[in-house]
């Protein structure tokens, strides 16, 4: 083979090879094509293109911007196209053309999903390759653009938006890249139209709505104006995701909602090692894509983003009122809109949030402080998780802790990691009083709260998990909640004042049952749950359950 048309290794099982047999069993439900030199397979842009394995010849996967083309990889027989937007139904990022002719082996995605389903080994396979391509595309920059300020809020929105939503993007800070500054200026833009959002290099959108985002890239299929179903869940975090799964495996029409992004706030965690079936360790992100898959798979219908304001009854149906007036009605609701972090109670800490002061540690926070000293504030299992996260792209990570034993509320494999890690440096009985800094963050004011000395420490990031709040207002009394805003079940709900006697004739309520029969919490978002992915997950399953008792008892009982 020439060297113009090497084939690119296989990093990190990006690029795995089919075996014969593969090839032969997907050769009995697609279609034997024979190409050309400069034949385009798909495009960028492009939905439910056909799963492509070259046979013979080889081609190029490369990333059209404008008139210029990146090469991003070049396959020969063996080796499957795509990344993960074929699996979700978004539009592909990158275009396939032929290098060498030969031929290829097109099977239609549909066929794909059925066979995926049926042969576990062949769709792990094709799921972890198309995973790791995707975060790969996040990290070259590749997908689309979008060219604003650092100091624009709107500019901060659509990046945490796309980055949640593990999206490829490139950003063009307005501030360092005067050129761009001046192609705007020519193209007749001006402050108010910034951020510019550009497609394919073609496709143009003045600060665009985080809806329109999701709209323009296919996340997923938007509500129609009003939804009858079985079940609505309430956020997309792992409680979420893991009902959306039961509840559509088991016949339940599933519609799932969340005003962000799929992964709730488990899908910021650069790695979790602690997840049962996952001994390496598993990210947040990866965890949230595959279960989206698996939740899709079975019938769910997953819209992002939708946030929900108000939860109400209407002729025997629960009603959730969304924003831009529509409406989603089933017979119960799950309750998992999980928590929001905690804030220190510091001056000016808005001035730099977003820029400076991150709530996250995923990739997209780890680059814009790379090599740079960062803090990183809290005693618990995500603050250890990110302060050893951003160790590998940090210069130093010094991880600032109230209390004086980090054993008190993280768990021993991460005290024991960041104790063999020279790139983090734990300092107890320390909390952040101020922040340094003009227009950028430059460092911090840290104090001992035993001695009351107080110290500058430098950093250019400071990170913040010092707990978490429960995403709750949208319900406005609709359910009990206990005086931190986590909401009630079980008997826990009975003795903040439900009529006992009433309920008790019913059985109820159940476990995960809140105070309005028929509506139920799963995971952070309920009082006393534990603050873990695996029973986030647990309580998602086991809310299914009690919803199929719920409606088996008829549904609402007698008021």
């Amino acid at each position: 083979m020439s060297e113009r048309t090497q084939e690119t290794p296989d990093l990190y099982g990006a690029y795995p090879r089919l075996s014969e047999q593969m090839i032969a069993m997907l050769a009995n439900h697609g279609e034997l094509r024979s190409t050309r030199v400069g034949d385009v397979l798909f495009q960028e842009g492009e939905r439910d293109a056909p799963f492509y394995v070259v046979v013979s010849g080889t081609v190029a996967t490369v990333e059209p911007y404008g008139e210029e083309e990146h090469v991003l990889g070049v396959h020969g027989r063996g080796r499957f196209l795509g990344e993960l937007g074929l699996l979700t139904g978004q539009p592909g990022f990158l275009r396939a053309v032929v290098r060498e002719a030969g031929e290829v082996l097109a099977v239609p995605v549909e066929e794909l999903r059925a066979l995926v389903s049926g042969n576990p080994v062949l769709g792990d396979l094709i799921l972890r390759a198309y995973l790791i391509r995707r975060s790969i595309l996040i990290e070259l920059g590749a997908g689309f653009r979008i060219i604003g300020s650092r100091y624009s809020l709107d500019t901060r929105r659509l990046r945490e938006f796309a980055a949640r939503n593990r999206l490829p993007h490139k950003w063009i800070d307005l501030e360092e890249d005067k050129d761009a500054e001046r192609l705007l200026d020519q193209l007749g833009f001006g402050p108010e139209d910034t951020p510019i959002l550009i497609l394919r290099g073609e496709h143009v959108l003045r600060n665009p709505s985080n809806a329109e985002l999701a709209r323009v890239m296919g996340l997923c299929t938007p509500l129609a104006r009003e939804i009858v179903g079985d079940l609505i869940i309430v956020g997309a975090g792992p409680a979420g995701l893991a009902a959306a799964v039961y509840g559509a495996s088991e016949g339940l029409a599933t519609v799932v909602i969340d005003s962000v992004a799929t992964g709730g706030q488990a899908a910021t965690s650069s790695r979790i090692e602690n997840y049962l079936g996952f001994p390496s360790g598993i990210s947040g992100g990866e965890l949230a894509d595959r279960a989206v898959v698996q939740a899709e798979k079975f019938g769910a219908h997953i819209s992002v983003p939708a946030e929900a304001l108000s939860l109400g009854r209407r002729e025997g149906y629960y009603v959730v009122g969304l924003d831009e007036g529509k409406e989603v009605s089933a017979h119960a609701v799950i309750i998992a809109t999980g928590v929001r972090y905690r804030k220190l109670d510091v001056p000016r800490l808005e001035r730099f949030e977003g820029e400076g002061v991150y709530y996250a540690a995923t990739l997209f926070e780890a680059q814009m402080c790379l090599r740079d000293p960062v803090v990183v504030v809290g005693g618990g299992n995500s603050a250890g998780q990110a302060a050893v996260f951003l160790s590998r792209h940090a210069a130093i990570v010094r991880l600032l802790v109230r209390s004086d034993d980090l054993s008190r509320d993280m768990s021993r494999y991460l005290i024991d990691e960041i104790a063999r890690n020279p790139g983090v440096q734990v300092l107890l009985n320390t909390e952040v009083r101020e922040l340094v800094g003009e227009r950028v963050l430059e460092g911090v004011i840290a104090e001992n709260n035993r001695t009351g000395e107080r110290r500058e420490i430098e950093a250019k990031a400071l990170f913040v998990f010092i707990g978490a709040v429960p995403h709750t207002q949208w319900l406005a009394g609709d359910v009990v909640l206990d005086e931190k805003g986590f909401v009630l079940t079980g008997h826990d709900a009975v003795r903040a004042g439900l009529d006992g006697e009433r309920w008790a004739k019913e059985g109820r309520p159940f476990l995960l049952e809140t105070s309005s029969p028929g509506v139920f919490a799963a995971g952070d978002v309920r009082s006393g749950s534990i603050k873990r992915v695996a029973s986030a997950v647990g309580e998602g399953a086991m809310a299914v359950r009690l919803v199929h008792e719920h409606l088996e008892t008829g549904g609402l009982p007698p008021l």
